[in-house]
C-alpha cells in the first residue's frame, strides 16, 4: 500500500501520569503513516485527489494540543482514530509519539509508542 509519511511533528502538550506533567507539559514528537492509494494523484498531480497534509497536520495537533492524556498510547489511539474518522480515503495510519523527557531517573533519548490502525 502507498502511503503519506509526516514526520518530527513537534507539538506542546500535557500528557503524563503526575500532576506536573499536566500543569507544565512538554514537547512531542508525532510521526504518522498514513495507508491510502496514490496512483491517482501521482497521475492528476491535483490536490483533490488526495489528502491535504497541512489539513492533517490540523487533526493531529489538536489531539495533541487540545486534549490531555495519561499515556503516550491513548494519545496515539485518540491520534488515529480522529484522522481515520476524518479521512475516509486513508485506509490505515501508524502513529509514533515520542515524549522525549518522561519524568523517570532513567538516561535516553525519550520512550516511544507505536500502533497501527486500520479501517474495519
Amino acid at each position: 500500500m502507498d502511503r503519506i509519511i509526516l514526520k518530527g511533528m513537534a507539538f506542546y502538550g500535557n500528557h503524563g501520569l503526575f500532576p506536573e506533567e499536566n500543569k507544565l507539559g512538554q514537547r512531542f514528537f508525532v510521526d504518522a503513516e498514513l495507508y491510502m492509494p496514490l496512483d491517482k494523484p501521482g497521475r492528476s498531480d491535483h490536490i483533490d485527489d488526495t489528502v491535504n497534509y497541512a489539513e492533517v497536520h490540523e487533526v493531529i495537533k489538536r489531539s495533541v494540543e487540545q486534549k490531555t492524556f495519561k499515556l503516550i498510547e491513548a494519545l496515539a489511539e485518540d491520534i488515529a482514530s480522529e484522522v481515520l474518522r476524518t479521512y475516509t480515503s486513508i485506509n490505515a495510519i501508524t502513529v509514533r509519539v515520542l515524549k522525549p523527557h518522561p519524568p523517570a531517573a532513567i538516561h535516553f533519548e525519550g520512550v516511544t509508542a507505536e500502533i497501527h490502525r486500520k479501517r474495519a
